[in-house]
């Protein structure tokens, strides 16, 4: 919330005054005067409101905060001559639509009520986007300690540009919702990009390249953090498993149960958004069975909340790491849930990161890599530009003949390449359910794939452990990868 200007210009007046009569009573008329000034100065606009922001354009967006009860409030736009005028309720609270129009800027909004006054400035109509999530959503672009973001000083050397605007929401775990949380807008440049998230800015530097217009990113992630933390406890009680895990004694805040929705998404679902970006799920692989039906029933609430219909979303799969379960299969089973969840969630999309891992580290470096395939889905299916590779090949089906295995593909018209390496990551197995390693090779847009060890093929997996050991992947010819399947339910 803001101060305001009155109380500004009373304190500076008066502080002068006290040092040039600096005794007791001065000291004691200048702290009353300011709590006095504090007591009467009710008009606030919402945390996530401030200089600096880019508002949806051609909408209405919401404007909101608190007052005196009962106070009538104007608002005036610096892109339209209409005044709209609203009152707060009994509690204070008040809320108005304003109308934006065409991309531009720079603009202001001035708030009345009374004798107070609250101007916000550098205001720009553009597209707005929410991106959340845990770490590898979170993780800036100086990078965590020891672990950095590939080619950081090229991204840093190209941050200045006053059409991008990020907004950062500070951690907050709590019981309740909350309607304010702690950040502030801020305009691109190597510094304050150095702090925002990788995929975020990359993200919106994608955006307003291509489609030349200002963008601004939210973003609400935290590192470690649950999807159940990220659910209000309404729909979360729909999942008794999921919440037995995350109301458990001792665990992190960032594992309780709707807790971060509590602090850093409900003080900004008033905030008009054109769609979200998701990276999340390493913390949710032990339960990876409803991660699906989870995030599916997350997507559907935040859209019931938020307010603005079906907006996009789009998410990234989790990428290979050697998770510490000795014979388990946690992560490609997570990433088989993520592609389920594709398949439930309307207006969304997935990008594959199985080519991005690091065995030594759960956060890909590549983060350039993975912002562009996000933005790719987005300028093709959000803004319905023409031409742009974003869609994910993924299994189609398998037939066998004679001893081998013959596997289809979605959205692969042109075939599959392997960039000329071995691909060996492959697996296959008979009625015996022993999976032994494959050879394949690639006929127009198949894949073919045996082993000499298995005479009549059942199934066949690809790339399906916690972190494939392969010197190659298979990628359609955009160049976007396969991610691991399986043609089991073993």
């Amino acid at each position: 919330m803001r101060r305001l200007n009155i109380l500004q210009t009373c304190v500076a007046y008066n502080y002068s005054k006290f040092r040039t009569n600096m005794n007791f009573k001065s000291i004691t008329f200048f702290v009353l005067l300011i709590l006095s000034f504090a007591l009467q100065a009710q008009l606030k606009v919402a945390s996530v409101l401030g200089d600096n922001m880019v508002l949806q354009r051609n909408t209405e967006v919401n404007i909101w905060g608190k007052a005196s009860p009962n106070q009538n409030i104007t608002i005036k736009t610096g892109w339209s001559k209409i005044s709209t005028k609203i009152t707060a309720d009994e509690k204070g609270n008040w809320i108005v639509k304003v109308k934006t129009t065409q991309a531009g800027g720079p603009y202001t909004i001035q708030i009345n009520c009374n004798k107070e006054k609250i101007q916000l400035n550098n205001i720009l109509l553009g597209e707005v986007w929410l991106c959340s999530g845990q770490s590898n959503m979170e993780m800036p672009v100086e990078g965590f300690e020891d672990q950095p973001i590939a080619n950081s000083v090229e991204i840093l050397s190209g941050a200045e540009n006053s059409q991008i605007r990020f907004f950062k929401v500070e951690h907050a775990s709590t019981q309740s919702p909350q309607d304010t949380c702690v950040g502030h807008w801020s305009v691109a440049n190597a510094l304050t990009v150095s702090k925002f998230s990788a995929v975020g800015y990359l993200f919106a530097k994608q955006l307003q390249q291509k489609l030349n217009i200002p963008v601004g990113v939210i973003c609400s992630a935290w590192g470690g953090s649950r999807i159940e933390s990220w659910m209000d406890a309404q729909t979360l009680a729909k999942f008794p498993n999921a919440l037995a895990q995350t109301t458990v004694d001792g665990i992190l805040p960032q594992h309780q149960a709707s807790k971060l929705y509590n602090g850093m998404i409900a003080p900004i679902q008033n905030f008009v958004i054109k769609g979200a970006l998701w990276y999340q799920g390493e913390s949710n692989i032990i339960n990876y069975f409803e991660y699906a039906v989870l995030l599916q029933a997350m997507v559907a609430q935040w859209r019931k909340n938020f307010n603005v219909g079906e907006f996009p979303f789009y998410f990234v799969e989790i990428a290979p790491y050697p998770y510490p379960y000795k014979g388990a299969l946690n992560s490609a089973l997570q990433r088989e849930a993520q592609l389920k969840a594709q398949a439930l969630i309307p207006n969304s999309a997935i990008v594959s990161t199985i080519d991005l891992g690091d065995e030594n580290c759960i956060h890909p470096a590549e983060k350039a890599t993975i912002a562009k395939r996000l933005a790719m889905c987005a300028l093709s299916e959000t803004y319905r530009i023409e031409g742009l590779p974003y869609k994910t090949p993924t299994f189609k089906t398998m037939e066998v003949k004679d001893s081998m295995a013959i596997i289809s593909f979605n959205n692969v018209a042109l075939g599959l390449s392997s960039g000329g390496k071995k691909v060996n990551c492959l697996e296959i197995a008979g009625v015996d359910k022993v999976f032994y390693p494959a050879e394949m090779n690639i006929e127009k847009m198949q894949l073919n794939v045996w082993s000499p060890m298995v005479k009549a093929p059942v199934a066949v997996r690809y790339a399906f452990s916690n972190y494939p050991k392969t010197d190659g992947y298979l990628y359609n010819t955009t160049g976007l990868p396969v991610p691991s399947f399986r043609t089991d339910n073993w």
